[in-house]
């Protein structure tokens, strides 16, 4: 008998041990996590966010769009990437004014990866929700709404309902049923992209947008 095989031999024949206990996630968030309302979690969100250089703005579902493109008009944008076929990038689109060049992310980014890397100012996400605690957005790229829209342009909108805003990720897994089926890039964006040398000295923009900039909108009926 080799030495392997005796190693194998001792492994199972010792006693099996107690099962492991499971523990109760759930009751521990339970007991663990505050009870905030609406406007609890757009206040907590919007503090965690603007304390890292986020530009937040509350708006409702009849003026954001004129907001979006009041921004864009102050910042000087030329160019502002949009989805394929999502309503709200159509929305804008519907008003923008002649100044503001509207793209759409219509074609493989080998086609026009010139125009994307280096004349897009800014591109509008979709928010698949976010999470209050940690002052994080949720993104779900999608073939119409790709990774790189989030990542390339100086200059990222988000769009986010905030009735989506959930307290904590344990939350956002269990409401949204995250183990049902994720993308391949799940995304918690905490504010714009930064990155520090040795001396902790901050710079915005190296690894992605220098400006990320927030549209929490209300549901319908209710004022920002």
């Amino acid at each position: 008998m080799s030495a392997r095989d005796r190693i194998l031999d001792k492994l199972r024949a010792a006693p099996a041990g107690p099962a492991p206990v499971v523990p109760d996630v759930p009751g521990w968030y339970a007991r663990h996590t505050a009870s905030l309302d609406s406007a609890q979690r757009v206040a907590a969100l919007r503090k965690a966010l603007e304390a890292v250089k986020t530009e937040v703005h509350e708006v409702t579902d009849a003026n954001w769009t004129t907001v979006l493109l009041e921004i864009a008009a102050a910042k000087g944008l030329h160019q502002l990437l949009i989805g394929a076929a999502t309503a709200h990038g159509e929305a804008v689109a519907a008003l923008a004014p002649a100044d503001l060049q509207i793209l759409r992310y219509a074609q493989p980014v080998d086609a026009w990866q010139e125009l994307l890397f280096d004349g897009v100012d800014a591109a509008l996400t979709l928010a698949r929700g976010a999470i209050a605690e940690i002052g994080s957005l949720i993104l779900w790229p999608t073939p119409a709404e790709p990774r790189l829209m989030s990542l390339v342009p100086s200059l990222h909108f988000v769009l986010l309902d905030a009735d989506t805003i959930h307290v904590n990720l344990f939350s956002a897994l269990r409401t949204e049923g995250w183990h049902t089926g994720m993308p391949t890039n799940a995304l918690l964006i905490c504010g714009p992209s930064k990155t520090a040398d040795i001396q902790q000295t901050l710079a915005y923009g190296a690894h992605g947008p220098r400006e990320l900039v927030v549209l929490i909108r209300q549901s319908r009926g209710v004022s920002a």
